[in-house]
């Protein structure tokens, strides 16, 4: 086992199992924050799990998750607009904890990884992860 992937088993750990029981037990307003917040994780998880095996296409995955994860909680946000509240617990964390959790993650990962088309994918995928937490983190607290 590399430092990387004890990062990805770090983050299912300690990251994940806290947004599954928030958005399994939590209010409308909770669930949608968790579940945006797993995204995020889960994108993580995927490009550390990349470095870590020596997979590239892995960051593929966190590609996807990257593009369909917020535009996801747009639309719980939409269908449960009236259900969220005006501001759900741990939504002014929300976009901090993307900007943070985004940078300390692919930073590194585009250190080991080196110039070319790989680093290209790695700023694209941090790209959109913080653009999809700022969007996001904007349309559930406006409901």
């Amino acid at each position: 086992m590399n430092w990387w992937l004890a990062a990805a088993c770090a983050l299912v750990a300690g990251g994940l199992g806290p947004c599954l029981w928030g958005s399994a037990r939590g209010s409308a307003g909770q669930r949608v924050v968790a579940q945006n917040t797993a995204t995020l994780l889960l994108c993580l998880v995927f490009l550390l799990l990349a470095q870590g095996y020596g997979r590239p296409s892995y960051a593929d995955l966190a590609l996807v998750v990257a593009v369909l994860g917020p535009a996801g909680t747009l639309v719980f946000t939409r269908l449960l607009g009236d259900e969220i509240g005006a501001r759900p617990p741990g939504l002014r964390l929300l976009t901090p904890a993307v900007l943070v959790a985004t940078a300390a993650t692919v930073v590194p990962l585009c250190i080991a990884t080196g110039p070319g088309r790989a680093m290209g994918k790695l700023v694209l995928i941090g790209l959109l992860l913080i653009a999809g937490g700022v969007v996001t983190s904007a349309a559930v607290r406006h409901g």
